[in-house]
């Protein structure tokens, strides 16, 4: 274990009483149907989230937020909370996994969770501020003997620091996995002092061990990124081995068939959803692969105010293809029940030459233009389906969600098989692959967020909290194309 100047630093005796969650209560909280998650207590969100799979339970493990990471003089006051599934319906909620204990500590970084031996150990960053106000991240780690669902530390505490050539205040979020030969490994984030191009610091710290104690550092299996890879996650899955880290909150990944790589980047980067931040996942039964991320607030709560630290859970179900490229869909045991309901008949501009509607196909054919039929008195939360057919190239080719009207048209859904894009509204995904043959669009609409599938393997949300009208526009500009198969659903009950 290496020795460094941060063991002689004074750390900060600041009371944490007043500025540490302790009054979060998992008994109050929403056991069905996780999506779309948070604490019930109006000041509390849902931050990182660190999932883990263990002889038929599903983990997820999840930093605790209080005010937007404003707790302890801004540096976080993180603490790891618990929730269990045994089939991703049904949870469990626990008190604090691994909290605050000591004044020193001012937040419990991400990281991640080992099962061995019969015991779980827990691996984290904790961040601390010295004597001269400057803040820095050093690796700590906890046991439990009760199934992962408490923790005591263990000495020493912390038991690492970053490397002479790393940033300190850049040291965190560690994922420990064990390889086929039995050997530990840790995944840190860090940055590199000095680059070999600037700007260019970003890397990936690569610590091994043979009894999760001892450490020692090994061949980095990542460098050269635009800023500090945070939240890696590390698996294999069918022959293919994976590394995710996210950089500005988007989570992006590179694939081998050789543990550390030479890395392959992919073509696409499904996980990159600008209101998806850090997604981290876990394997499932049945050789399924579950991702979770957290999704921030907007900071004034309204449609273009930009994204501010902690918010509400997201799950997705991560779909492999057979060149080892990955995609995601909705999570079908994330949502709750549903109800179809007659949809609302039609409506056709009176004077359109362009669309018609006739045993359930909806026709836009618009060369010249845009085309436009609407739906009305749809419910503000609802989900809808279809199968889009595009006759010819087109521009765009979409809906107007919660629209009041020709005028206030709500927020735009547009998929664009040119640009290879979709949007919902102010954010939105790139190389979305096969919009020229049918599309199976999936849309939810649940309070303030909206959430799309494309043809089970791209998904994008966005937070829009203003508008709520009642009506739907379908458009499509310059090209010929059918909608079919609509289908319009609603919650069969009021606990999501």
């Amino acid at each position: 274990m290496r020795v460094k100047l941060l063991l002689s630093l004074t750390l900060f005796a600041m009371s944490i009483s007043a500025q540490v969650v302790k009054d979060y209560n998992p008994a109050i909280q929403r056991t069905t149907n996780l999506q779309y998650f948070k604490p019930v207590e109006n000041r509390l969100f849902t931050g990182d989230c660190m999932p883990y799979y263990h002889e038929g339970t599903f983990y997820i493990y999840w930093l605790l937020d209080e005010g937007h990471h404003a707790g302890l003089g801004g540096l976080g006051g993180h603490q790891w909370a618990l929730s269990t599934s045994k089939d991703l319906v049904e949870w469990k909620h626990y008190p604090v996994a691994v909290g605050i204990d000591e004044d020193w500590e001012k937040s419990i970084c991400t990281g991640s969770v080992i099962a061995d031996k019969g015991k779980f150990y827990a691996f984290y960053s904790t961040r601390v501020q010295d004597n001269d106000g400057k803040v820095h991240e050093q690796l700590s780690y906890a046991m439990s003997e009760d199934g992962g669902v408490s923790f005591a530390k263990q000495a020493p505490n912390p038991f690492y620091y970053a490397p002479e050539e790393c940033v300190s205040r850049d040291f965190r979020d560690p994922k420990v996995f064990k390889d086929d030969k039995g050997a530990y490994h840790l995944f840190i984030s860090g940055y590199k002092k000095e680059p070999e191009l600037e700007g260019f610091g970003g890397y990936l710290v690569h610590l091994i061990s043979t009894n999760l104690k001892d450490w020692k550092e090994v061949t980095s299996p990542l460098t050269g990124q635009v800023a500090t890879p945070e939240c890696s996650d590390y698996f294999h899955w069918n022959g293919w081995y994976y590394l995710l880290y996210s950089i500005g909150g988007d989570t992006y990944y590179v694939k081998s068939r050789k543990p550390y790589g030479p890395w392959e980047y992919p073509t696409t980067q499904a996980f990159v959803e600008s209101w998806a931040s850090v997604y981290k996942t876990a394997e499932y039964k049945d050789n399924r692969r579950i991702a979770v991320a957290y999704m921030p607030c907007r900071s004034n709560n309204k449609d273009f105010d930009g994204p501010i630290w902690g918010g509400n859970m997201l799950l997705r179900e991560v779909v492999q293809e057979p060149d080892g490229t990955l995609n995601t869909k909705f999570l079908s045991e994330s949502l709750p029940a549903m109800t179809l309901i007659r949809m609302p008949e039609v409506e056709i501009p009176s004077d359109s030459k362009t669309v018609s509607y006739s045993n359930g196909k909806l026709t836009l054919n618009s060369p010249n233009g845009t085309s436009v039929a609407s739906l009305s008195e749809l419910p503000v939360n609802y989900r809808i389906t279809m199968k889009i057919k595009p006759l010819t190239n087109y521009d765009e080719i979409g809906l107007f969600v919660r629209a009041t009207d020709s005028r206030d048209r709500g927020y735009k859904v547009e998929l664009n098989a040119n640009k290879e894009s979709a949007f919902i509204y102010n954010t939105g995904i790139n190389t979305v692959k096969n919009l020229r043959g049918e599309i199976t669009l999936d849309l939810i609409l649940k309070d303030e967020f909206i959430d799309m599938n494309i043809n089970g393997k791209r998904s994008i949300i966005n937070r829009l909290p203003e508008k709520k009208g009642h009506k739907l526009f379908f458009f499509l500009k310059n090209g010929s194309a059918e909608i079919k198969d609509i289908k319009i659903s609603q919650w069969s009950n009021d606990i999501w």
